[in-house]
């Protein structure tokens, strides 16, 4: 049956919500149900709340009833990654350590959500503290990939790309250093919207609440789901200024029009390592449907970027490397094992050699700024290889070391803070495919326009029920 409530996006429960064709009530048991039937499958949901859920839809639907105006997710359920801040659950980062920490405050992006009516519901899994792009936790385990149980979810906001992937939740919240909202979009098929930097808040409550400096220029929250539109509607509730995040601030959500035929520059091989013919072709298909909707798609290379790939490298692992001891402590050995090997792969800065970092960044960011006024957009491969199976990033030293070469194109958007939307492309072997649309600072609306118009022409690859 393809009319079931959990088949639906999220704009489109909003929609017949509002219009009574369903009841709140009706979309929150029914995503409650799918999470029972599905998720021992793929261990991606590790808990619900059933109860204040389904009060809350409740008071949805008087609303409804009383005709009171009603949120652009009113009624719609929201599913949550366990390193956000959700009053009433824990934040535990996937680590014991923090099984029972408590937050005061929501995150301002679950603040948000449930201004615009939406409802928490479920909390998704992420590797411990998020340092690993395989989603296996300490508290919670591992989590499967519903195309393939055997392969990677990706990471670290893993459990939310599985979650949405077999229609447990309708849309989610994650958070990106090092492409966090974009690995699991690819690994499971799915759309997600990395957002410019300060142009979504986070806030934690439970200390340490002012993080380390890598943290606080690189990393970004935003949404994750499986139709742009849903992306888009939710970055008009998101974004935005907020007191408790001083590094937000405001800016158009529309910028202007580019003059004439809007030039993407195609990469499908990224410099910098290998790339598998699959993934290739899926560039080059997103490429030819940004083609026919009449954008001018050229292959040419942005500037610089395997020394965006060094920098975003040796600065993570400087500022990271600082804190081995405490996380060693709280880590399982998987998870720190990755950590400690990642890190040996970068020689560890000098404090002027950590100084030169931002001067070199500085550097890399002003020649991708010219690039963009000639390229207004960028269209790469989210990953370059498929997705591994599960234990590969720790089964020896060059397993490892290839970890960078996988992700070599998500990195250089954390560090220059921009934009990216990712949307599938197909499938090659069983698995997903999909792209990057890479936009200047602020212009998420070029990044979902393309979005939509490859969304359009290749179609949506989820929801499914997982495979073996």
């Amino acid at each position: 049956m393809g009319n079931e409530l959990w088949r639906k996006s999220a704009t489109e429960l909003a929609a017949m919500i509002a219009r009574r064709d369903t009841s709140s009530r009706a979309v929150v048991e029914a995503h409650l149900a799918r999470i029972a039937a599905v998720n021992p499958a793929v261990n991606a949901v590790v808990s619900t709340d059933a109860d204040g859920a389904l009060a809350a839809a409740d008071a949805a639907d008087k609303a409804v009833a009383a005709g009171k105006a009603l949120g652009p997710f009113h009624g719609v359920p929201f599913s949550v990654k366990a390193n956000i801040d959700q009053m009433g659950v824990p934040t535990t980062h996937g680590v014991p350590a923090f099984a029972n920490a408590m937050p005061s405050l929501d995150d301002p992006t679950v603040e948000r959500m449930k201004a615009a009516g939406g409802i928490p519901f479920a909390r998704t899994n992420l590797p411990d503290m998020g340092l690993r792009i395989h989603t296996d936790s300490a508290l919670y385990g591992l989590t499967r990939n519903p195309w393939d149980a055997g392969r990677t979810v990706g990471g670290s906001s893993g459990g939310e790309g599985a979650t949405l992937a077999t229609g447990m939740s309708p849309i989610g919240l994650g958070n990106d250093i090092g492409g966090s909202l974009r690995n699991p979009a690819f690994a499971c098929g799915i759309a997600s919207l990395k957002p410019s930097f300060g142009r979504i808040p986070y806030a934690q409550s439970i200390e340490p609440r002012s993080p380390m400096l890598v943290f606080q220029m690189m990393a970004v929250y935003g949404p994750m789901a499986r139709s742009v539109g849903d992306l888009r509607t939710a970055l008009s509730v998101l974004a935005g200024p907020h007191p408790r995040d001083p590094c937000s601030f405001g800016a158009p959500l529309v910028g202007p029009k580019p003059a004439g035929r809007i030039k993407v520059a195609v990469v499908a091989d990224p410099p910098g390592g290998t790339t598998a013919p699959e993934i290739s072709a899926g560039v080059r298909a997103a490429a030819a449907a940004l083609k026919d909707a009449g954008y001018d798609v050229v292959e040419v290379n942005p500037p610089m970027v395997e020394e965006a790939i060094d920098v975003w490298a040796k600065w993570l692992v400087w500022e990271y490397g600082t804190m081995t001891d405490v996380l060693g402590q709280i880590m399982s050995a998987d998870a720190f094992g990755f950590f400690t090997a990642f890190a040996a792969t970068q020689p560890l800065p000098s404090y002027a050699d950590g100084v030169m970092l931002q001067a070199r960044r500085h550097e890399i960011a002003r020649a991708w700024s010219e690039f963009f006024a000639d390229y207004p957009l960028i269209l790469g491969p989210t990953w370059c290889t498929p997705q591994f199976v599960h234990g590969y990033d720790i089964a020896g030293p060059d397993s490892t070391a290839n970890i960078l070469n996988v992700m070599r194109f998500v990195v250089p958007m954390n560090l220059l803070g921009l934009p990216v939307v990712c949307v599938p492309t197909g499938t090659a072997n069983g698995l997903p495919l999909g792209v990057q649309i890479i936009g200047d600072r602020f212009r998420e609306d070029l990044c979902l326009d393309a979005g939509a118009a490859i969304e359009a022409r290749l179609g949506q690859l989820t929801p499914i029920d997982p495979k073996g």
